[in-house]
């Protein structure tokens, strides 16, 4: 992962799908299909899907395990129009938001990094403040850039990802019947590889 913009104008974000409602792997799907088709981004890389154990939720909703999967886009929005283009992608396939935070969703997207940027701003802090604490995060992070770091880290994210305890669990996520599904078709920009 390159922490830093290409290009004057051009950064590469680390996005964060995450879904537990509904049919979950399809909703991740409906997400990579509304980021490849948004003419502003060009899709980079995706990780392998995860299915994890929640964290923080309340215990009603104890047992809805989530799929996870780190997707990587570049861009030459500015980071706070970015982040209205993925609230608005998120609403399009039916995100709400309210008062209550972790319960049950169809479809979050999380923005783990913009660029090597680093912010405070309550609107959009960067890199995620929890990014680095999260193996839903971490590990299919280190799937598609090990020696990476968060922006300010002086650790890689392998070498987080390392340090953190077992649970909650993440596993590679197996479709039913054992097909392996498509999970991501990027846009590979010129001399890149995922």
């Amino acid at each position: 992962m390159r922490n830093v913009c290409h290009r004057p104008q051009v950064c590469e974000s680390v996005l964060s799908l995450g879904s537990n409602e509904g049919d979950r792997l399809a909703w991740l799907a409906r997400a990579r299909a509304a980021l490849a088709a948004e003419t502003a981004l060009t899709m980079l890389a995706c990780s392998p899907v995860y299915e994890t154990d929640p964290v923080g939720v309340p215990d009603a909703f104890a047992q809805q395990r989530y799929l996870n999967q780190i997707v990587i886009v570049e861009t030459d929005l500015p980071p706070h129009v970015f982040s209205r283009l993925i609230h608005a992608i998120e609403g399009r396939l039916g995100r709400t938001r309210g008062p209550v935070r972790n319960l049950p969703r169809t479809l979050d997207i999380d923005i783990i990094t913009f660029g090597d940027i680093r912010s405070t701003d309550p609107d959009l802090t960067l890199p995620h403040p929890r990014a680095g604490t999260r193996r839903f995060v971490l590990q299919p992070l280190a799937d598609l850039r090990p020696a990476a770091r968060l922006p300010g880290d002086a650790r890689t994210v392998s070498e987080r990802l390392r340090d953190l305890p077992d649970i909650p669990r993440v596993s590679r996520f197996a479709p039913p019947g054992g097909a392996a599904a498509a999970l991501c078709a990027p846009r590979l920009g010129e001399g890149e590889s995922s």
